[in-house]
């Protein structure tokens, strides 16, 4: 691989890991948000865990590394992969920064699952298809208050989205990403379809707490 695509691969994940819901919490609340609830670091468990400002906090910061780590790739293309299409740069960036949140080096690679971050950062890359996605999932949330039905509808219907909004060239890569970011998201939920399945998720704004929510 060559020394550009590390480069913006390694920045790509490192901005990506960084713990936005693990420090907001341990720094405005002095708790670990890996003992609450689910355990996941990511918005709607820091939500779930009574702190509503936090919550939100973290989906937006979640975001917004994911947007940073696109703009990045995207800002060193012409000075580090001189002649790459600029869309597989941002592609790397994007699949770099989702991994790195959900795999985290600085929290033994156990991450979030990737919603923000994946919304992040396709709102650079594809911003039509991530907010058609991303309207997708309030129009779920709305009618079914699930979190994780709508995060798992709103990611499987972005790579359809993002082949019939995104004009221009779509390189192979950056169409493979589009797919695979969509696809770890819904792995990522792997527990929570089995209760879907099942009938036993809880929905938003239940009082009825889960060991592993969305």
């Amino acid at each position: 691989m060559p020394l550009g695509s590390v480069l913006v691969a390694v920045a790509a994940y490192l901005l990506g890991s960084i713990p936005s819901g693990f420090l907001l919490m341990r720094i405005f609340r002095k708790q670990d948000i890996r003992t609450i609830g689910s355990g996941n670091i990511g918005a709607t468990n820091v939500l779930r865990s009574g702190a509503r400002g936090l919550g939100a906090a973290t989906f937006f910061l979640d975001m917004l590394k994911g947007c940073a780590a696109v703009w990045l790739g995207a800002a060193v293309a012409p000075y580090l992969m001189a002649g790459a299409p600029v869309r597989n740069v941002e592609a790397l960036a994007a699949l770099c920064a989702v991994l790195g949140h959900m795999f985290p080096v600085w929290l033994g690679f156990k991450g979030g699952k990737g919603v923000a971050t994946g919304f992040g950062v396709f709102l650079v890359a594809a911003p039509l298809a991530a907010l058609a996605a991303i309207s997708v999932f309030f129009v779920v949330l709305a009618l079914r208050r699930y979190v994780s039905l709508a995060s798992i509808l709103g990611a499987a219907s972005f790579p359809f989205f993002a082949w019939l909004l995104v004009k221009g060239d779509k390189p192979a890569f950056f169409l493979f990403v589009q797919a695979a970011v969509a696809l770890m998201v819904i792995v990522k939920h792997n527990q929570n379809i089995g209760r879907l399945l099942h009938g036993t998720e809880s929905r938003f704004g239940s009082s009825k707490r889960t060991k592993e929510t969305a």
